[in-house]
């Protein structure tokens, strides 16, 4: 199937899980089990959304190079150029191996579709613990569904601040967001087959610097007068409340705001600078598999 199912949870509306929505034009590019929303201003996605069968999944050697995705104009997207000789990474936003299921064709043509660099955000090469804990957020997501028929819907973007520094025409963000949805059996009102409900977890990675407001302006001033990378910090990785990445995007979650398993966010204001010096309450930072919420059923 080409493009993001909503439905892919199952048919009942209440696991009906929709694209994120904007308030600013975004363009939609649908893959193999995955869409994009691409804005065009910032040449990046503001949102991707991927549909994971756990139970079919078909992890192939990577095959696939990097190339501009021929459904968007060349100019709205950041392609090798940003990349070239120098040390950020191509970071993929639909993980390679989320749409690699069902037959063996099927799963080889979505990993290589995930290759276009509408799907690819600026991150720092040199992984750490968190960052290889982000990528692995689904496998962890996909073992608590085990009981449930081993499917998850995974949304995935970046974070676009105003502050976010230019780099070769491109403001790079330095903030990544991601929900996790699940479809888990619940009460039916006594048919004998319990209604499904809707369930998601919501995770911020970020690469900035741990510096004051100061001096990361002098040092991504002094980056930028040499035409260097701005500075970027190793990554770290938070469980953070579903409406706050609703807060940070400006985006439209739906029904994952209400479904999120550790229940409504703090009412309090959310400055998104502050976020990498002092978490907001109800952010926690997460240094292994086993401090995700919900945790694996032993």
């Amino acid at each position: 199937m080409t493009g993001y199912d909503a439905q892919f949870l199952g048919p009942d509306e209440a696991v009906r899980v929709p694209l994120p929505t904007a308030g600013r034009p975004l363009r939609q590019l649908d893959h193999p089990r995955f869409s994009v929303l691409l804005d065009p201003q910032r040449r990046l996605a503001a949102a991707t959304a991927c549909t994971v069968d756990g139970a079919r999944l078909r992890p192939l050697p990577r095959s696939g190079s990097w190339r501009l995705d021929p459904q968007a104009p060349p100019h709205e997207q950041a392609g090798n150029e940003l990349y070239r000789h120098n040390p950020l990474d191509r970071g993929h936003l639909v993980r390679r191996l989320d749409p690699m299921w069902g037959t063996i064709e099927e799963a080889r043509e979505a990993g290589e579709a995930t290759f276009v660099y509408t799907n690819a955000a600026p991150q720092v090469a040199e992984l750490n613990q968190s960052k290889e804990l982000w990528n692995g957020l689904e496998d962890h997501v996909l073992e608590y569904a085990d009981a449930h028929d081993h499917r998850v819907v995974v949304q995935t973007g970046c974070v676009f601040l105003g502050a976010d520094p230019v780099y070769r025409g491109v403001a790079i963000p330095r903030q990544f967001w991601k929900v996790v949805a699940w479809a888990a059996a619940g009460d039916g009102p006594g048919t004998g087959s319990p209604a499904p409900t809707l369930q998601s977890a919501a995770f911020v990675l970020d690469q900035t610097p741990l510096l004051t407001d100061a001096e990361l302006s002098t040092a991504t001033g002094r980056a930028l007068a040499v035409g260097h990378v701005p500075p970027l910090g190793p990554f770290r990785t938070f469980q953070v409340p579903v409406a706050d990445v609703e807060r940070l995007t400006g985006l439209g979650l739906g029904p994952l705001v209400a479904a999120d398993v550790r229940g409504p966010a703090p009412d309090r204001p959310l400055e998104p600078r502050t976020v990498s010096h002092r978490p907001p309450s109800g952010w926690t930072e997460l240094t292994g598999p086993a401090d995700v919420v919900p945790s694996p059923p032993r």
